[in-house]
């Protein structure tokens, strides 16, 4: 089965066989392929381990209405570190509801970012757009670009959207190229500079003071200056650099589609260390991080498509574990220190399994029997760990302890979840959701549904 695999070079092309008519007998061969040639699991679990010194704070109480105001949800990940963990009060868990519905008319694959009572989002057809968080009304839309996959960030000096674009070519389908990193007011939508990235990109970026960091598909990794899109530095990568990086203590973590892991300096691009996964080889080659890292512990976490979920040491690119699933593995990482359980990594597989890992040593506390392909990244929102199944076009909400099911939401493909003190915010295949706490009050003036203006046909790039 493994010669009928097709080259893993565009993750996008892949994703697209996957989801087609055949998808089913192709993924028996790469669970088959994984199993079969793999490597083995590794674990180191004392090296270089950061043991929290306690849990986790209890969450705040119910914040005064100008701290909701003041919010920021502000890049993929929700910190700098991409833990997709977010501290939120018990009243926001399930049983949830429905309070309004944005209908986009297009794959939303990767989630929107927040400021204050506005949200901001990039679509798979290269539309940015700004709703009111509040009532999901629209608040202005432009075309960027035709082809899209990642999250803006936010850059809150100069009030600026960053925004990373595969194409800007008429037509491009699903081919890359011709692509652009552009920057938006985040009060008009207007272009206030854009700087062209000829191979396209799909790293959602994060800002860190006055640059912003992002990768491209021909394996560059910028530093841009976020007021005026001037080039600080580059650094080439062995592979396409898709996933966005992590910042911490202003080191840039990432990976790229050579299956090498990397550590930059953010403020000169200088080198800290590059280490090669020897992932497993399937006859077409295998071994790519797509995942974005997410950062804590003393440690970086990132799936990879050998199959296994890695660990390395954030000061020397060690090896501390690698714990294999049962077939690729796409999805970014969700990490927290778990109040009764510990540090943890949670993560999804093309397995058809959710899984939380031991976040030192690579051990399975649990694991979730999902049904379908999981692609995407989960979040954690309080107790409960949210991710969507690309399978099932289903969005699912997991207790961060054991593994039970407590919400179940009949969309989703992606990336699911973000949140602040008031709501979660999800995106299903194409659609926007607030959903609330069945107990909390309906917002005043909202209406149920709100529309991304005429409908636009689509045709789904994922089959």
């Amino acid at each position: 089965m493994a010669s009928e695999m097709p080259n893993p070079d565009s993750r996008r092309t892949l994703r697209r066989v996957l989801i087609a008519v055949t998808g089913a007998v192709i993924v028996v061969g790469v669970v088959a392929a994984v199993t079969l040639h793999s490597p083995g699991n590794v674990s180191h679990p004392n090296l270089s381990f950061t043991q929290p010194r306690t849990t986790v704070a209890p969450p705040p109480g119910k914040p005064k209405r100008r701290m909701v105001d003041a919010f920021r949800w502000p890049q993929y990940g929700y910190d700098l570190e991409r833990t997709r963990y977010f501290n939120a009060p018990d009243a926001l868990g399930p049983p949830l509801r429905v309070g309004w519905r944005y209908n986009d008319f297009a794959l939303l694959e990767f989630p929107p970012v927040i400021y204050g009572n506005s949200m901001f989002f990039l679509d798979d057809n290269g539309w940015a757009k700004a709703i009111d968080k509040r009532t999901g009304h629209q608040l202005w839309a432009r075309r960027v670009g035709t082809l899209a996959a990642a999250s803006p960030a936010i850059s809150v000096s100069g009030q600026r959207l960053i925004m990373p674009l595969l194409s800007t070519d008429p037509g491009a389908g699903q081919r890359p190229g011709n692509g652009r990193i552009v920057a938006l007011s985040m009060r008009t939508g207007r272009v206030l500079w854009s700087h062209g990235v000829p191979a396209g990109s799909e790293s959602s970026p994060v800002v860190w003071g006055r640059a912003v960091y992002l990768g491209d598909q021909s394996g560059t990794v910028y530093s841009l200056r976020t007021r005026d899109g001037h080039v600080n530095w580059t650094y080439r990568a062995s592979g396409a650099v898709k996933g966005g990086p992590a910042l911490s203590g202003g080191i840039l973590y990432f990976g790229d589609y050579a299956g090498r892991a990397y550590a930059v300096r953010a403020d000169s691009g200088r080198q800290v260390w590059a280490v090669a996964t020897n992932g497993a080889r399937f006859g077409f080659g295998s071994g790519n991080f797509y995942s974005t890292p997410a950062v804590a512990f003393g440690r970086v976490y990132m799936g990879n498509t050998d199959g296994r979920v890695y660990s390395f040491a954030m000061a020397t690119g060690q090896l501390a574990w690698a714990t294999g699933t049962g077939a690729y593995v796409y999805s970014s990482a969700a990490v927290a220190d778990i109040r009764g359980l510990g540090p943890t990594v949670f993560i999804g597989s093309y397995d058809g399994n959710f899984y939380a890992f031991n976040a030192r040593s690579g051990k399975i506390r649990w694991s979730h029997a999902s049904g379908g392909r999981i692609s995407g990244a989960a979040t954690i929102v309080g107790n409960v760990v949210y991710y969507s199944d690309l399978g099932t076009k289903t969005t699912i909400g997991l207790d961060v302890h054991t593994g039970r099911t407590v919400f179940r939401f009949p969309d989703g493909a992606f990336n699911p979840v973000i949140a602040d003190y008031g709501a979660i915010y999800m995106d299903g295949y194409g659609v926007i959701y607030q959903m609330l706490h069945r107990g909390s009050p309906r917002v005043a003036g909202a209406r149920r549904r709100a529309t991304g203006g005429p409908r636009r046909h689509h045709t789904s790039k994922r089959g």
